[in-house]
């Protein structure tokens, strides 16, 4: 987002950036140069409320994907993995990840 009469920042600033960003496709990209607003006036006011917002929020929905997640069964192979001993032996022994936290001889010292 630019804004045409920007006295800050000079104009063409973020499209050279997207020439840097080599990691960001083209389709991922977008410039929006908002005509008649300064520096401020695109993050603040009427422009921001009625030209920018929609534009970023339209961005942010088209471009949202949902992270992927590791399993319940990956995450707690990694804690039995990097498990100290004790934790080993309380997870032998059936206790909840909740119990093990909270059994004294398994917290860290303070």
């Amino acid at each position: 987002v630019e804004g045409e009469l920007d006295d800050i920042s000079g104009s063409g600033q973020t499209r050279a950036a997207h020439e840097l960003c080599t990691g960001v496709s083209a389709k991922e990209q977008r410039h929006f140069e908002v005509k008649g607003a300064g520096h401020y006036g695109i993050f603040s006011g009427r422009r921001w409320r009625e030209q920018v917002y929609p534009e970023v929020r339209q961005f942010i929905a088209a471009h949202d994907k949902p992270q992927k997640r590791a399993s319940r069964t990956i995450l707690a192979a990694e804690d039995t993995i990097k498990a100290s001993p004790a934790r080993k032996k309380a997870a032998a022994a059936g206790k909840s990840p909740a119990a093990r936290r909270s059994t004294p001889a398994l917290r860290k010292a303070g």
